[in-house]
Order: structure tokens, then C-alpha cells, then sequence
């Protein structure tokens, strides 16, 4: 479609390839796209925030005075939270808008992301900050709620769109004097999940922390599948923060 990215169409190729592949190996005679058959384009490169812009962009969120819609009853409340967990937890924003009641634990500020990508369940520790955040919006919106509603729900107590997440965010940027360089250029909501992952590198880094004890940390607690998805932080806070370069490329 004329709309689509060139990744979403390589996505499809690769899917229409697996498939073959599956029929071949139950005997059905078929044709087996070969790899590489359609280019996944040019690889978009991360957007990591500055401490200066991320200070500006929850300003704008801690000050919003927009009128909540009906689809929406809590956005004011929700969205100081959201993006906060976003950026200070390394979200995904699937992990974030699937949220449940039980799975937000305030006594201990621990969140519980259930069956997330490639089937990862782990649990994650909030900073304190975040804790009394999410103490203060249950107290606001979940007096009466069971512990299977959504966290974050919309009026008919369903889960929040994603594009009530993308028009937000668009908006808040758009205040903080942030910059978006169009379609598919970023930044987008994912990148504050690149930016925590580089934020705590840069900073064990400048404590001389052992990189290779903290790694497999980091790679449970965003939940990645392979080492590789946390080595590329590596090379990405070297490119940000080429000061520490020395450091990271030693580790």
C-alpha cells in the first residue's frame, strides 16, 4: 500500500517466507520466497533524548490543562504516569497499555508485565518517584476497581488505544519544543525505552561500574531475548556520549 513503510512490507515477506517454508516441511509442494528477496530498507536510527528535553517534556505533561475526553476520562491523570514508565522503566508501549490492577504493585513498586514480546514475563522495580505516582492515580481512579481492570482504562473500561498514546505524545512534543522530523524520522514513544537503555549505561559507565556483571541486568529487566538486543546499547551510548567511548568498547 502507498502508505506503508518499506519494514512493513519486508514484516509480510518475511511471514509469506516462514509460511512456505512451514508447507514444505509438512510435504505440500510450494514456492519459498529466498532470504533477502526484498530489502527491509534503511534502519531507523533511535532518538535519545537529552536530560534537558525529557525536563521539558514532563513539564508539559505535569501542566496539562486540556479538557479529558469522554473515550478518555483520566488522560491528566493517566499520561504524567505513562510516560514516566515509559522512560524511567524502559517500557514497551504494549506493556504499558496492557497493565492491570494486580499487576501494579504499590507496597513494593513492582510492576508485573505478563506474557510480553517472544512470551517474556518478568517483574520491574519502580523508582520511588514512580511509586508514589501510581499510589496517588490509584487513590484517584481505582477505589472501586477489581484487580483484573486495566490500569490505564478507557471509559468502557477497556484498555487506552494506541493512538490515544500517539496524539498525546505528538502534542506534548510539540509543547516542549521537540522537534518530530516526520513520518517514520521519530522521535517516537519507543524511544524513550532506547534512551533509559542508554541513560543507564552512560552512567554505570561513569561510575566504572562492570559492564559485563550489569548487562545481564539490564537485558532482564527490559526483558530481551538475546544479549545481542542488549550489546547494541553499547555501541549506541559510544555514538551518543562519545566521551565514554573508550569505556563501553573495552567492555
Amino acid at each position: 500500500k502507498t502508505y506503508e513503510t518499506q519494514a512493513t512490507q519486508y514484516n509480510r515477506v518475511s511471514l509469506i517466507r516462514k509460511f512456505g517454508t512451514y508447507l514444505d516441511s509438512i510435504g505440500v509442494k510450494t514456492y519459498i520466497l529466498p532470504k533477502k528477496y526484498y530489502s527491509e530498507g534503511n534502519q531507523y536510527t533511535p532518538y535519545i533524548y537529552t536530560k534537558a528535553e525529557l525536563a521539558k517534556f514532563f513539564a508539559e505533561i505535569d501542566n496539562d490543562k486540556r479538557p479529558c475526553r469522554y473515550a478518555c476520562p483520566y488522560r491528566r491523570q493517566a499520561m504524567p504516569v505513562i510516560f514516566r514508565m515509559f522512560y524511567m522503566c524502559g517500557l514497551r508501549l504494549s506493556e504499558v497499555k496492557l497493565l492491570k490492577v494486580a499487576d501494579v504493585d504499590l507496597e513494593h513498586g513492582i510492576l508485573t508485565i505478563n506474557e510480553s514480546k517472544n512470551d517474556n514475563s518478568r517483574l520491574v522495580p519502580m523508582p520511588d518517584s514512580l511509586t508514589e505516582r501510581c499510589r496517588d492515580f490509584s487513590k484517584e481512579v481505582h477505589l472501586l476497581s477489581g484487580e483484573e481492570d486495566y490500569y490505564f482504562p478507557t471509559f468502557e473500561g477497556k484498555p487506552m488505544k494506541r493512538g490515544n498514546f500517539y496524539e498525546n505524545f505528538r502534542r506534548f512534543l510539540w509543547k516542549a519544543g521537540i522537534s518530530h522530523r516526520g513520518r517514520g524520522q521519530g522521535p517516537r514513544i519507543y524511544d524513550f525505552r532506547h534512551t533509559y537503555a542508554v541513560h543507564c549505561l552512560k552512567k554505570w559507565a561513569e561510575q566504572d561500574k562492570d559492564l559485563m556483571a550489569y548487562l545481564p541486568i539490564l537485558k532482564t529487566y527490559m526483558g530481551h531475548y538475546s544479549f545481542r538486543e542488549t550489546a547494541y546499547y553499547l555501541r549506541m551510548t559510544a555514538d551518543v556520549f562519545p566521551h565514554i567511548a573508550l569505556k563501553l568498547e573495552t567492555h
